[in-house]
């Protein structure tokens, strides 16, 4: 068996979104892999049976987002119809090939299918006029939400709800108006579309977000929540709609709640017993959708960095060293993907009545030994206890260089699993060195109080957890205290450039889609009015790494994408050009056409490259590092 290589960012296979046939017989997922013929990311349908222990999984077509029908007899995904956007494809499983069902000018969204199996809901974007909006005109905006991460300016771009007819191809918007609406859920009897939308004309300045309904056929959404309950999603399973959403405060857990949409329209909360925040499962923040088991809700949560499952009222399904990635539930099982320390992903399967889950695919690769990440507590010096995971080879026993690790959120946490994003961290520890993946105050998954504890004090309120536990390493004899640096990307890249400006005991600084002055995100990133005014409240310029800038002396590597809406790359350049004049050793690296999210999804030669850049920077910077 051979330690990871940069080279095998190229061999995994990860899946994604699993649905479980209705009669519970097969597990239709999403593959992805890289296109070794491109610089490109490949998603493929594959189907695995759930009765056959000796089945392999097989490839059913090039798509994603698979969705069963209620017979089970055909399946709906999504790809691209020739050279434009994705559209809805149906291929029926008894033989044939898959056939286009949508021709949406901008494309559609995951399906939806009605109780019946003869419609399909989606939500998808619509320009103007129902066309694609020209992308030479004039850009004119009336309010912050003008453009958005990932797709840019908007340029009159909305996100509705759409019915195509299954039979006949026919396809009619439901919604139309200036807001997004949520992926939809049918009522039972098929009479009814949930959603959520924001409809409010100052939903850039208050943010909010209600369950509305609306027939299929179209007219007037009604909505049925109070601005108490502010809502992420809807999902009606059973009589009732289960909501997931936020009480009053947009920093905080997401709890689940139930409507009965028949009654009076209160809300109430669903008892978990549990002090963690609900996670529905977005890039970078693994997660499941609610579903129904026996009456019994299934959710997911995150406990200690892991993103588990968990039927109500506060009984976890899944092993503990596991994060959860979509989930799917029929015929009393429960197929789910999920990482653990030595797999990027496997589906697994939960049958009736509990036990061990199964595990049906073996995508993890064949010939290599992750290094184990191994879970630690560390103490801050106000008595705050954090944990992380230090990852290195067990057969080190001497003091190597240190490598520092923050992640990005700051609501995020890193778990003890594989990933295929951060291949460094199992490069460096086959060169001699130490990783350390620390959840500081603001982490997710160790209660609410903890998730808000750096609000209104980023980087006043965590840096002593970060340097705590570097201390603790050292005396361990663990860490070379002349030999640390200091990585992290989006809030990792901030706390990066934070640190260095707070210490000089790092030797080299890796920051990764940085923000530096929070003052100029406020009104530059796609979400700098919820940033400068939910996350940091008070003094901006206190919270600002650049108002530091002039005590760094580590040697920085500025990593960005090009078309970063979220942390604009100028944040970086600040920096940059801040440590230049300095005559600091400073250098930028800028990745054409990548967004915020381009070190998960995006170019793989730019994952390859920020990689390989930060494994560089470290052995040119880092006295006595390994060559």
């Amino acid at each position: 068996m051979s330690r990871l290589a940069l080279e095998d960012l190229h061999r995994f296979a990860v899946p994604s979104d699993p649905a479980l046939r209705p009669d519970g017989g097969a597990v239709a997922y999403t593959l992805t892999t890289i296109d070794r013929d491109g610089d490109e990311n490949r998603s493929e349908i594959w189907l695995v049976s759930c009765d056959d222990p000796g089945a392999k999984p097989r490839r059913l077509a090039a798509g994603s987002s698979p969705r069963w029908s209620p017979d089970g007899r055909t399946l709906a995904f999504l790809r691209p119809a020739g050279s434009g956007p994705a559209q809805l494809h149906l291929l029926p499983m008894d033989g044939g090939e898959p056939a286009v069902l949508t021709s949406a000018a901008l494309g559609a969204g995951a399906a939806c299918w009605s109780p019946d199996g003869t419609r399909i809901a989606y939500s998808g974007p619509s320009g103007p006029g129902g066309q694609a909006p020209d992308p030479n005109a004039p850009v004119v905006a009336d309010r912050l939400d003008h453009k958005a991460d990932g797709a840019g300016l908007l340029r009159g771009v909305t996100t509705q709800l759409f019915v195509v007819d299954v039979a006949s191809g026919e396809s009619a918007q439901v919604t139309e108006g200036d807001f997004h609406a949520g992926e939809p859920s049918w009522a039972p009897d098929g009479t009814r579309l949930a959603f959520v939308a924001d409809m409010e004309p100052d939903r850039d300045l208050e943010y909010g977000g209600a369950v509305y309904v609306v027939p299929p056929e179209g007219g007037a959404p009604e909505r049925l929540t109070d601005p108490e309950i502010i809502c992420a999603g809807v999902w009606w399973l059973g009589d009732r709609l289960v909501i997931a959403g936020m009480k009053g405060e947009l920093v905080g857990h997401v709890r689940l709640y139930t409507l009965d949409p028949g009654g009076d329209g209160g809300v109430a909360e669903v008892e978990t017993g549990l002090d963690r925040n609900v996670m529905l499962g977005h890039p970078g923040y693994p997660g499941a959708t609610p579903a129904l088991l026996g009456g019994e809700l299934v959710f997911c949560v995150r406990d200690r960095g892991c993103s588990h499952l968990y039927q109500a009222p506060g009984r976890r399904l899944v092993p503990e060293e596991v994060s959860v990635a979509g989930a799917s539930v029929a015929a009393g099982r429960i197929a789910y993907v999920a990482a653990d320390p030595r797999t990027a992903g496997e589906v697994c399967l939960l049958e009736p009545g509990g036990g061990e889950p199964r595990r049906l695919t073996g995508h993890a690769l064949p010939d290599v030994e992750p290094y184990t990440p191994v879970r630690r507590t560390f103490t801050a010096p106000d008595g705050t206890e954090v944990e992380g995971f230090v990852l290195r080879d067990e057969n080190a026993t001497t003091p190597g260089p240190l490598l520092l690790d923050v992640h990005g959120g700051p609501h995020n946490a890193w778990a003890p699993v594989l990933d295929g994003f951060h291949l460094y961290h199992h490069l460096l520890a086959a060169r001699g060195w130490t990783v350390l993946a620390l959840n500081p105050r603001g982490s997710d998954g160790y209660g609410e109080a903890f998730y808000t504890a750096a609000v209104g004090e980023w980087g006043l309120a965590d840096t002593q957890d970060f340097l705590a536990a570097i201390d603790d390493l050292v005396a361990d004899g663990v860490a070379d205290p002349d030999r640390l640096a200091v990585t992290g990307y989006s809030y990792g890249g901030y706390m990066t450039c934070w640190l260095t400006g707070a210490t000089d005991r790092f030797k080299a600084a890796i920051a990764g889609g940085a923000v530096t002055d929070l003052a100029v995100v406020g009104g530059t990133s796609d979400v700098g009015h919820l940033l400068t005014t939910h996350e940091c409240p008070g003094d901006l310029a206190a919270q600002s790494p650049l108002t530091r800038v002039g005590e760094v002396t580590a040697p920085t590597l500025l990593l960005h994408g090009e078309n970063d809406d979220r942390c604009p790359i100028g944040q970086s350049e600040q920096w940059f050009a801040a440590l230049r004049e300095r005559r600091v050793p400073v250098r930028l690296v800028r990745y054409p056409g990548a967004s915020h999210l381009f070190i998960l999804n995006g170019r793989p030669s730019h994952r390859y490259d920020y990689n390989e850049r930060i494994l560089a920077w470290l052995e040119q910077w880092v006295s006595g590092s390994p060559s």
